[in-house]
């Protein structure tokens, strides 16, 4: 489940969500096109981005469950590949 915020664009509502659980493999994100395996590298700390992920995620879980469900924040992940259109895009 996600939270919806609505975006006025003209006359049409645009539902922009607040947070966005990660695709299942091999599909991509709705929102970003990004497979699943790019948006890790971005959420986890790993060697690809010197252990400080440019991208917010929290995760979820509960005492005592193996599993946890990683939400990526929208604006998070928005504001770091729109830095790309004003660097000229590249990594």
């Amino acid at each position: 489940m996600w939270t919806a915020l609505p975006v006025l664009t003209g006359e049409t509502v645009v539902h922009r969500p607040e947070f966005l659980r990660l695709p299942k493999s091999p599909a991509l994100c709705p929102y970003s096109g990004l497979s699943r395996s790019k948006l890790n590298e971005l959420i986890l700390p790993c060697a690809a981005n010197d252990f400080r992920p440019p991208v917010k995620s929290i995760s979820l879980r509960k005492r005592g469950q193996a599993k946890a469900v990683r939400l990526v924040v929208y604006d998070s992940l928005m504001t770091y590949l729109r830095s790309f259109l004003t660097e000229g895009g590249t990594e």
